[in-house]
């Protein structure tokens, strides 16, 4: 279903930097808004083809995306340079900053979506059809009281190495949405740390010689941001050689809004050890 609209010029102009965000305003219905992207933003690739280019999430070409004037930018906590969005500000009346860091997340993340866009034909039904969606997809997780099935009352079954970098192997803290999403499905990530509302420690180093790895039942390898193949199965099986090594689809598990439905759908089959839709 595409939304009718008569006159695009007269709403808003939406920037976005954020592709799991860029691919949700196209599901809402708010491509004809869409005036900038940055070159990360690909999905779903036909109906971005004609959106400008504004550079990388973490290097936005500020001249440019000035020239196109949008009226709103969304942005992201862990996407985006904080230098950024400071810089934004000064030009682009409305900065709508996101930052969800578990699945229910995204339930307030239409929500600010919806307080903006839903006057705007067609978003407002998207809206209510993708608020099921997730509430369907989160269901599974939940835990009714005496119902031990759930998968969210299942004692941890798996302590996970969740890799995505390497050269520096990379891997994420316990409060960044990655790990808070595999917990619904009992699976702890290492190491036990968390690193905070911003920056760097969210996302920490691993040397390879930290003792905690001698815990770690499963490495998984994500397929970004960095683009492991099966080629690095070896690496990383010298990191941790009594760990199972699995890659795993990192968009999945990775981007929020809309794409947070096939990724809860997808963790099931993780949690059920079908591995068919790893890359």
């Amino acid at each position: 279903m595409v939304a009718e609209v008569t006159d695009p010029a007269a709403g808003p102009r939406i920037a976005s930097l954020v592709p799991s965000l860029t691919e949700t305003l196209v599901e809402l219905g708010l491509r004809p808004w869409l005036v900038a992207r940055t070159g990360f933003c690909t999905q779903p690739r036909d109906a971005l083809r004609d959106v400008p280019k504004v550079g990388g999430t973490k290097d936005v070409d500020l001249a440019r995306l000035r020239r196109l004037a949008p009226t709103h930018v969304i942005v992201n906590v862990d996407e985006n340079r904080l230098d950024t969005v400071e810089a934004l500000r000064a030009f682009i009346p409305r900065v709508m900053v996101t930052h969800p860091c578990t699945p229910h997340d995204n339930l307030g993340l239409l929500d600010l979506l919806g307080n903006e866009f839903a006057a705007l034909p067609g978003v407002a039904a998207r809206l209510r059809h993708w608020r099921a969606e997730l509430l369907k997809a989160l269901a599974p997780f939940e835990r009714a009281p005496g119902d031990s099935s759930a998968t969210a009352a299942r004692a941890p079954v798996r302590r996970v190495l969740y890799l995505i970098w390497r050269e520096p192997w990379m891997t994420v803290a316990r409060d960044t949405y990655i790990s808070r999403l595999l917990a619904l499905a009992g699976w702890q990530t290492l190491p036990d740390l968390e690193g905070g509302p911003r920056g760097a420690a969210r996302y920490p180093v691993v040397a390879g010689d930290e003792p905690w790895l001698d815990a770690v039942d499963e490495v998984l390898l994500s397929s970004e941001p960095y683009p492991f193949t099966a080629a690095h199965i070896a690496h990383a099986q010298r990191l941790v050689p009594h760990a199972r090594v699995l890659r795993v689809d990192g968009q999945a598990l990775s981007w929020y809004g809309v794409r947070a439905v096939a990724g809860l759908r997808y963790l099931q089959q993780l949690a059920r050890g079908d591995s068919a839709g790893a890359p």
